[in-house]
C-alpha cells in the first residue's frame, strides 16, 4: 500500500493519500484546494492514478479540492450519504466500500460533529486504520455547534462505531492543533479528556460549554463546499 499522510499548515488538516501497489489506483481523503500542486506532484512522481476524491463531511475551516480533482484527473467526487453538497458523483452508505485495486475503505457513518459525519476504515498491510475527519480528534473530538451538530449524535457515533474497533486501530484525524500525526482507538479511549465523561448527558453538557469562535474561513468554506468547491474563485484557481 501507498500510504502519505499531508498536511495544510494554514487550515491544520490532515489529508490521506492511499494507493494501491500493483493497479496505481489512488485515492484522496480531505483534499484542500490550495494543496493542489502538491497532489499533482505526487501523482506524477508515484505513477497514480486517481480514482476517487472523497470529504469525510461539508467542511467549514478549508475549501475543498474535490472539484479541482475531477477536472484535472477525473476522479470521482465522493460525500457521506445525508450530505446536501452538489457535484458529487457517489453518495456513499454506512457499511459501504470504497475500493482501489486490492484495497477496501469501509464507510462508517458517525454523524454528530455535523449531519454528514463519516469515517472510514482500512485493513492494509497488517495494520487497521480509521479516518475519524472531524469526529474524534487525538486528544479531542469535533465541535457540534454548527451545519446540524449534536453532541448527543456524536456521543453515540464514538462510543458505538469508533470506540468498538480493535484497540490497536490507528487512528488518523482530520485536524491536529497539539502536533500530533496519529493515536490508537485504545489510547483514546483512555487519555482523551472529552471521552472521560460518566455518561452521555454529561458529554452533552461539556460540549455546550466550549463557546468556540467560528471558523475562520467558514463563510467561505461552506458555500464553496456545498457545491464541492466548484464555484471556488480563490488563491488557488480551479
Amino acid at each position: 500500500m501507498i500510504f502519505r499522510q499531508l498536511f495544510d499548515r494554514e487550515t491544520w488538516t490532515f489529508t490521506y493519500l492511499l494507493g494501491d501497489e500493483d493497479s496505481r489506483e489512488a485515492l484522496i481523503i480531505d483534499p484542500v484546494v490550495e494543496q493542489m500542486p502538491l497532489y499533482q506532484q505526487l501523482m506524477k512522481e508515484l505513477g497514480l492514478k486517481l480514482k476517487f476524491g472523497i470529504d469525510t463531511h461539508v467542511h467549514a475551516d478549508h475549501v475543498t479540492a474535490l472539484g479541482a480533482l475531477r477536472e484535472t484527473f477525473g476522479s470521482r467526487s465522493i460525500h457521506g450519504e445525508g450530505s446536501q453538497a452538489s457535484g458529487i458523483d457517489r453518495f456513499i452508505k454506512d457499511g459501504e466500500n470504497i475500493e482501489i485495486g486490492t484495497l477496501a475503505l469501509n464507510a462508517l457513518a458517525t454523524p454528530g460533529h455535523t449531519d454528514d459525519s463519516f469515517s472510514y476504515t482500512l485493513v492494509a498491510g497488517g495494520k487497521r486504520m480509521v479516518f475519524t475527519g472531524d469526529t474524534l480528534f487525538i486528544r479531542g473530538t469535533g465541535r457540534t455547534d454548527f451545519q446540524n451538530g449534536d453532541a448527543g449524535q456524536q456521543y453515540d457515533s464514538i462510543h458505538e462505531k469508533l470506540l468498538t474497533l480493535p484497540e490497536d486501530t490507528i487512528v488518523y484525524p482530520g485536524h491536529d492543533y497539539r502536533g500530533m500525526n496519529e493515536s490508537r482507538i485504545g489510547e483514546e479511549r483512555r487519555f482523551n479528556p472529552r471521552l472521560q465523561v460518566a455518561n452521555k448527558a454529561e458529554y452533552i453538557e461539556l460540549m455546550a460549554g466550549l463557546n468556540l469562535p467560528n471558523p475562520k474561513f467558514m463563510d467561505v468554506a461552506v458555500p464553496a463546499n456545498l457545491a464541492a468547491g466548484n464555484t471556488y474563485t480563490g488563491e488557488y484557481h480551479i
